[in-house]
């Protein structure tokens, strides 16, 4: 295949009259009023322009997917007019894709785009299609297709034809338990090839997958999966994690008994290691794959809000089928003989965003278990093993190598690693300098921001583009994505909320259940109509290059696990001397996040040691191992507004070192003085380590 040169180098532009503000990384604010956009370009450049700490290479620009992509295109030239391109003419460059990556297809793709409006946008409505197909397409059987590892066993590997007839397997098994188009088939299992396979047999039967890790409480399965009434649940009998041993067979019994849907329970023995039962994988029948409208559902996964059940999310087969060949092959530029790793659990998107590799020509690495245990060597040592050429993780998890000592490249041979990808929330300066230091200076790094709710990431990697000091490379392309001020107007250069204003075909086709869409427009097209708001503080550079600033929401995202504070509320608020309570997750630079939990106890209670252990078993058990709070602080009152909504975003901003008279209008709370307790806080730095 030939190759064009894309210029490293990408403009943006910069709104005349505007107030210039930057966002240090202390999370101070630097107002600069009324500059003109020239002066105003040249002074923000002065204050926040960061360090270049990686440039593509003329030979790598040259091998890059991104730009064989530019040439079909028809587009040769700097980065971002490909990017403006690709969101001012949808129809053209989504069919631009089409033709690029060769969809198989039943049916007529001309029309691309047969509605805009959001919500409600449909795509390619004339043509049937699968995206198992397309992964198993033109593979050779002999051909590396995975490597595997976890606490349980060491490396590893399936070639495509040992995952071919697995999913092959386990498609006739679920066949013959009744499963057809638009089952649900929920999965409470590991991160395994085993669940892999039953995914892709899932998806080849045209029925929908709905997954949660093994180290999700019960209550927080129920929660997700009862939403959308499976036919067969398919369930781990145990895990190890941190060297622990976990049993999760009476835990399945508990969550059986409250999915009344449920037909079949099959057991994945993987604590024994002998895999599936014979009723689920004895018989093999040729591998087919049921064609489907664009728009019918793939998966279901699920992104918490503040309050109710969590949000379950479908997206359709089509969209992620396009998606994540453009996401996959151009933005992480995954090509034969790559080997791409992301730490994930089957509960986060990045799992399915890591089996959407495979529709490039490169092989994935899967791993299962604890990424700090027994020493926080463990991930880097398996990079070494597996000869991974792009180890994908979380900031977390690289502000916890910081903290304690890792040196990657320090003994091992890391020579087949050419990036390193970055998610989750965002990188601090600090974070992307020990990349450069401590794995090697011409490592591409490429800090991603998106979400569960597109599968995707709408900023993040660019495989032509130089990197900056924290800062994410530039916008994905076919994601209009801008920063807004609260009037809806466009900020360059200042901090706004991460909105989308067009269409992608991978926004969710709409929440399970919520039949005439309100809950979904609610969530996302609320604030702004007709335009998505994510929920992140977002800054577009003069350079197209962009900062996340974290939730403008009070989401808690640990380790990557994203859940929302009502579910953590349940499980804190079913203790008898609880009868209030607040969370937040509070970024700390170069750290993992200060996640405390304050309660309101009833009168004769006091806040124990005895009483945290209970807590924190609590929400261990029912939530997530992930989110146990850093710490427990007992508070008289919980602030709430007139409407009796509790304040976590205004507290999370207080403590975050924002003015609190910015942070919250008091007239606005019924209960003003509730708020002096968390400008203490800040004040006395409680959380700082």
């Amino acid at each position: 295949m030939a190759y064009a040169k894309v210029p490293a180098v990408s403009h943006g532009v910069a709104r005349a009259g505007a107030t210039a503000k930057v966002w240090l990384t202390s999370h101070s604010w630097v107002a600069r009023e009324g500059l003109r956009s020239d002066a105003r370009c040249a002074s923000v450049a002065a204050v926040a322009a960061p360090e270049i700490l990686w440039t593509p290479s003329d030979e790598r620009i040259a091998r890059a997917t991104m730009t064989a992509f530019a040439e079909h295109a028809g587009r040769s030239g700097p980065y971002h007019d490909l990017w403006r391109w690709s969101v001012d003419d949808l129809d053209g460059f989504w069919r631009a894709l089409w033709d690029f990556f060769d969809i198989q297809a039943d049916g007529d793709a001309t029309t691309v785009l047969a509605s805009r409006e959001m919500p409600g946008a449909r795509w390619f409505p004339d043509v049937r299609l699968s995206f198992p197909e397309h992964i198993f397409r033109g593979r050779d059987d002999d051909a590396l297709a995975l490597q595997h590892a976890s606490e349980l066993r060491g490396l590893e590997s399936w070639t495509w034809g040992e995952l071919r007839d697995q999913t092959a397997r386990i498609a006739a098994g679920l066949r013959r338990l009744g499963v057809g188009s638009g089952d649900r088939v929920a999965a409470y299992l590991p991160n395994a090839p085993t669940t892999l396979a039953a995914f892709l047999a899932t998806a080849s039967l045209g029925a929908v997958w709905s997954s949660a890790a093994p180290e999700f409480g019960a209550r927080s399965v129920v929660d997700r999966f009862a939403q959308i009434e499976p036919k067969v649940l398919l369930a781990v009998d145990g895990y190890r994690y941190g060297g622990r041993e976990f049993d999760r067979r009476r835990t399945v019994a508990g969550i059986r008994a409250e999915l009344p849907s449920v037909e079949h329970v099959v057991t994945l023995s993987h604590l024994g290691g002998s895999g599936w039962p014979g009723e689920l994988v004895a018989e093999h029948e040729p591998l087919r794959f049921e064609r489907v409208a664009f728009d019918h559902p793939l998966w279901v996964v699920y992104s918490s809000g503040t309050t109710g059940l969590p949000k379950p999310i479908v997206h359709g087969q089509g969209g992620i089928l396009l998606e994540h060949f453009k996401h996959m092959a151009l933005h992480v530029d995954a090509q034969g003989g790559d080997r791409v790793f992301w730490f994930t659990t089957t509960g986060w998107m990045m799992w399915n965003f890591l089996v959407g590799v495979l529709l490039t020509p490169a092989s994935i690495v899967l791993y299962d278990g604890n990424p700090m245990a027994p020493d926080p060597d463990v991930l880097w040592d398996l990079a070494e093993r597996a000869g991974m050429t792009c180890f994908g993780t979380s900031a977390s998890y690289i502000a916890g190598c910081m903290k304690a000592g890792v040196e990657p490249g320090r003994g091992r041979d890391l020579s087949a690693l050419r990036s390193v990808g970055s998610t989750g929330s965002p990188l601090s300066p600090e974070g992307f300098e020990w990349v450069y230091e401590q794995v090697g200076s011409d490592t591409w790094l490429f800090s991603t921001s998106g979400g569960t709710d597109v599968c995707t990431a709408f900023v993040g990697g660019v495989p032509t583009l130089p990197v900056y000091r924290g800062e994410l490379q530039g916008r994905a392309l076919g994601c209009a994505v801008e920063a807004w001020d609260a009037e809806g107007r466009g900020l360059i250069g200042e901090v706004g909320e991460l909105v989308i204003t067009q269409p992608m075909p991978s926004m969710p086709i709409g929440f399970w259940g919520d039949e005439d869409g309100s809950r979904y427009r609610e969530s996302y097209f609320e604030v702004y109509p007709g335009v998505w708001r994510h929920g992140d503080w977002i800054e577009i550079t003069e350079r197209g290059t962009a900062i996340i600033y974290g939730r403008s929401d009070s989401t808690i995202n640990r380790g990557g696990v994203r859940m929302g504070t009502s579910e953590i509320y349940r499980a804190v608020l079913a203790l008898d001397d609880v009868v209030d309570a607040l969370v937040v997750d509070v970024p700390r630079e170069g750290q993992e996040n200060w996640m405390p939990l304050f309660v309101v106890l009833r009168d004769d209670a006091e806040l124990t040691d005895e009483l945290v252990a209970t807590i924190r078993k609590r929400i261990r058990e029912d939530v997530s191992p992930r989110h146990v709070p850093s710490d427990v602080v007992a508070i008289a009152e919980i602030p709430r507004t007139l409407s009796g909504k509790v304040l976590e975003v205004p507290v999370k901003r207080i403590l975050m070192g924002h003015p609190p008279e910015q942070a919250a209008s008091r007239e606005s709370l019924a209960n003003p003085e509730a708020l002096d307790r968390f400008v203490e806080l800040a004040r006395t730095g409680v959380g700082d380590t």
